[in-house]
């Protein structure tokens, strides 16, 4: 396991790349979020979703968030009627808090992202960081909080050993920012249903 230390608003193009590096030849990778930190690996991985989900011990047909980098990429892997757009334009603002919506999905990305669900959870990240990284990859990236599952989300790093005390069982990469701040979890909003949004979590 790698440990990257850098200053929380660091966007060195040499850092952008040795991160889409990682995430390119398979890696799972500890990124920093608009929330909490988060394991990434490059959405259409299947082996590297597999493992992400063992890391996490994670039910195998738990569901998973990707990020994308614009509403473009987004449409290359959901369904995206005029009015879910007006929805998500409403909904990613600059201003606004991160939100997370789902969307049908196209069946063009790993069957494990959904488990049993004709949705995708997709969100566009406010962090300039990880859509530098988004852009250099040209591809989702899977992001699912630091933590195993049923446990609170490890916001100090310095836990991180104590969390995945086995070699075989820890990330490939750290990228270390320091103690999240953030402590609200993102806005979910399932844009599938016909009429209102359904609001999953406030």
């Amino acid at each position: 396991m790698t440990h990257l230390r850098l200053k929380a608003q660091e966007i060195q193009p040499a850092v952008i790349n040795l991160i889409a590096g990682s995430l390119k030849i398979g890696q799972v990778v500890v990124l920093p979020t608009d929330t909490v930190y988060g394991l990434s690996c490059l959405a259409n991985n299947s082996r590297a979703i597999k493992r992400i989900k063992q890391l996490k011990k994670n039910d195998p047909k738990k569901p998973l968030l990707v990020l994308v980098s614009s509403l473009a990429m987004l449409k290359r892997y959901v369904f995206l009627s005029a009015r879910q757009a007006a929805f998500l334009k409403k909904y990613w603002t600059p201003g606004s808090r991160p939100t997370t919506v789902i969307l049908k999905h196209r069946g063009k990305l790993p069957k494990e992202l959904c488990g049993e669900s004709d949705g995708l959870a997709l969100r566009l990240p406010k962090s300039k960081f990880l859509t530098k990284i988004l852009e250099t990859v040209k591809r989702p990236i899977v992001s699912t909080s630091l933590n195993l599952s049923g446990q609170a989300e490890i916001r100090d790093l310095k836990l991180l050993l104590q969390t995945f005390p086995k070699k075989k069982y820890r990330p490939d990469l750290v990228v270390d920012t320091g103690k999240c701040r953030r402590t609200k979890s993102s806005r979910v909003i399932d844009l599938r249903t016909v009429g209102a949004p359904l609001i999953i979590r406030k």
